[in-house]
């Protein structure tokens, strides 16, 4: 039976540890604790279920912490859980079977995770699988039977096991510090961790969080080596962005370099909804909120092709009066699901 070393980063989590900790602690055969800097009970509540439990200097980097876990750990395999993660009955009788089944040529477990979908998430799935379990130490592969090489790639097994994710909380406000304190101290973002400071943006970011992060992107369209996914993201915060600063022509500008590159954009048209109804010119607003609902694809998050884009319909039919078709679009807001 594979042996297994829990590690998890925690700030504050005395309302969900214990929930946590009681639906995986049998399963593991060590705990390992990393505080970053609880002022609660949470250190208190971890010392009901283990001796390992280490204080970090937070530095405004998880990479950092969950690091600083995974060096902790002793056993053969390594659980990574979030405090506000749980694993109900029946999936943990899974992950009892794959405990006792797991093949040790095995170096990462895949497992799917539920409940992106709900308290204001970036993500546009609600379940997706994501490596869960890794191997502490990895033996590498002589692979081809002739011009034979060392594998490189990872022995990756998806399982059936789902863990549950039920935050307490939205954490756009320190997610976006983080990104901005990055950008302060010239550390680069990667084109993965771009796409999630836009997504952060669109969905979380004030004007003051836009008016921070607007030179960063104009700048990006300076890059030689941005291609037209970056750019799209660069056009719809820059639009976003002059939207809220009332700088029309600047507002346009971008707008139409997106619509250059993509004609069916659901944030694009969602903007300019905005835009036009900010304006009282709510027929007009009205058009640009159907196409991105009905018409277009989103390109950051699903939300602008769905109930976004339906509530501002129904904002607009109650603007000039037509409150049966403001009831109507209302509730397809509502009834509104991710496809």
């Amino acid at each position: 039976m594979a042996t297994i070393s829990l590690c998890m980063i925690v700030k504050n989590e005395e309302k969900v540890l214990a929930r946590c900790l009681d639906s995986i602690a049998d399963l593991m055969d060590e705990i390992i604790i990393v505080d970053t800097g609880s002022t609660d009970r949470t250190k208190e509540i971890a010392a009901r279920y283990t001796d390992h439990i280490y204080d970090f200097k937070w530095t405004c980097d998880f990479a950092a912490a969950r690091n600083f876990s995974f060096s902790k750990a002793t056993m053969e395999y390594i659980y990574c859980a979030d405090a506000d993660e749980i694993i109900d009955e029946e999936n943990h009788t899974r992950f009892a079977h794959l405990k006792q089944a797991l093949l040790p040529e095995i170096e990462i477990v895949q497992m799917y995770y539920k409940g992106q979908l709900h308290h204001g998430t970036v993500y546009n799935y609600d379940r997706e699988l994501r490596p869960k379990l890794y191997r502490r130490l990895r033996s590498f592969r002589w692979i081809e039977p002739i011009h034979e090489c060392v594998s490189l790639d990872p022995l990756v097994f998806d399982s059936d096991i789902e863990i549950l994710h039920i935050p307490q909380s939205v954490h756009a406000n320190r997610d976006l510090a983080i990104f901005e304190s990055m950008l302060s101290n010239g550390q680069p973002l990667s084109k993965r961790l771009r796409t999630f400071y836009a997504k952060e943006l669109l969905l979380h970011g004030t004007q003051e969080h836009f008016m921070f992060a607007k030179d960063y992107f104009a700048d990006l369209l300076n890059n030689s080596e941005m291609d037209n996914e970056d750019s799209k993201e660069a056009f719809i915060i820059l639009a976003r962005a002059y939207r809220l600063l009332g700088d029309a022509p600047s507002f346009f500008k971008y707008i139409l370099k997106n619509i250059g590159l993509e004609l069916d954009c659901s944030e694009i048209f969602f903007e300019l909804g905005m835009f036009y109804e900010n304006l009282s010119q709510y027929e007009e607003a009205q058009i640009w909120y159907y196409n991105a609902a009905f018409e277009s694809s989103a390109y950051l998050n699903i939300h602008f092709s769905g109930d976004y884009s339906l509530q501002g319909l129904a904002r607009c039919y109650d603007a000039v009066g037509l409150t049966d078709q403001a009831e109507h679009y209302r509730t397809l807001a509502k009834q509104w699901t991710p496809d």
